[in-house]
């Protein structure tokens, strides 16, 4: 027996807004995260924008893991999942009493404090270096650290690793657990804090946007680094009847592939693949798709061959496609649980939140991108893709709860 599975918290650390109203309403003015990097020295660098998630205090979201022995990422995560399970109007002991996942993505883990570490080593020396902030680093302490927080003792608590689409491949796991009653929770989603290492990395590539990310733009110029966490609570759809809870979205299906392309170039023909694997995954025709949120980096190289593969999934003419990317700028692990979040809010709430800072479409994407407005709109069905190093692709389908007749 199998069971359809729905998302009923949401909780979204971004740099337009924390939680479901304040990011809502972040989507709805197509607000920019981006500024000056702070994390940072930034010295040596020509530009250095970056969307960071501004005034974030552990304490507000962490009661119980002791805050100075997890690094920043591990932090967004708790409290993603605070906010999530907050939203969803469970109670711990309701969960605590139940089998359940976590599981959640990133691109970094703690390279941030990875970071640190090697600056006190170079200052100082290596016996500067503390065994605390070694302990921080494993990325296994993102999904740990919720199960230690909310005393989640009968769970299994996974990190995935897949970069850019793990958030989307975290809440295909749990789709797959909760849909199947190996579980009765899941807590997925993904996480990612800003480091030196990752922005410098992309810098090098010549992908850093020098002042905002114009995805789909003509004269678009590359990404901004972002951070957050996006952590999404699924369970059964009786379960949530049960509970009387408010149903965001159903989860309808998911495809994943892994192209092993290039490092870093995306591969059309794997993108329409992997598009195509959520669409059957879910039992949906192309024609039943209104909406994609898309990976949409704002490189030129990534536009073109997603909304290529977009053509090759949909014809000559798709689906409005938005980039969120546009506004919270690259959150690696984090982006696609963002997007999931930014999706079931477009469903609930019935618009397409926009892709900002355009002014012209380049003409090899050829996509309605909802420029800088966010619009009015009845969805039903929305495609989230993510897209990640070495091709590795992930796609979720969510779709609105009622299905409107």
């Amino acid at each position: 027996m199998t069971h359809r599975v729905v998302l009923t918290g949401l909780g979204a650390v971004s740099s337009i807004g924390m939680g479901v109203t304040e990011f809502t309403a972040g989507l709805l003015a197509g607000r920019s995260g981006a500024k000056d990097i702070t994390s940072f020295d930034t010295t040596g660098f020509d530009f250095a924008r970056g969307c960071e998630v501004p005034d974030f205090d552990p304490k507000d979201w962490i009661g119980k893991v002791p805050i100075d022995t997890i690094g920043k990422a591990t932090q967004f995560a708790v409290a993603g999942a605070r906010m999530a399970i907050n939203d969803a109007g469970v109670d711990l002991d309701w969960l605590r009493s139940r089998r359940g996942l976590v599981s959640i993505g990133t691109t970094d883990g703690e390279s941030n404090e990875l970071d640190k570490m090697v600056g006190v080593e170079l200052e100082s020396g290596r016996a500067a270096v503390s065994a605390t902030a070694a302990r921080k680093i494993p990325a296994t302490r993102l999904s740990l650290a919720i199960a230690r927080e909310f005393g989640l003792v009968d769970v299994e608590a996974t990190t995935i690793g897949t970069a850019c689409a793990a958030g989307n491949y975290a809440v295909g796991y749990g789709f797959d657990v909760v849909r199947a009653g190996e579980v009765d929770f899941a807590l997925c989603g993904g996480a990612d804090a800003i480091c030196r290492k990752t922005f410098t990395g992309f810098y090098r590539l010549g992908t850093i946007a020098p002042d905002n990310c114009r995805p789909f733009d003509k004269d678009r110029k590359g990404i901004l680094h972002g951070e957050g966490a996006g952590v999404l609570l699924l369970e059964t759809l009786e379960s949530a009847q049960a509970r009387g809870a408010r149903i965001y979205a159903e989860v309808l299906g998911y495809g994943l592939n892994c192209d092993a392309h290039h490092q870093v170039a995306p591969n059309q023909d794997g993108v329409a693949k992997c598009m195509r694997l959520a669409l059957d995954n879910a039992g949906l025709d192309p024609s039943q798709v209104d909406l994609i949120s898309a990976h949409g980096t704002g490189t030129k190289a990534n536009d073109v061959t997603e909304c290529g593969a977009i053509h090759d999934v949909y014809g000559s003419a798709p689906p409005r496609t938005v980039s969120l990317k546009s506004m919270l700028g690259h959150t690696m692990g984090a982006a696609s649980a963002l997007a999931a979040i930014a999706s079931a809010l477009a469903i609930r709430n019935g618009f397409v939140f926009p892709t900002i800072n355009h002014v012209e479409t380049d003409p090899e994407c050829a996509i309605d991108c909802v420029p800088n407005e966010a619009i009015a709109a009845d969805l039903n069905v929305v495609q989230n893709n993510g897209m990640a190093f070495g091709g590795n692709n992930a796609s979720v389908i969510l779709g609105k709860y009622p299905v409107a007749a």
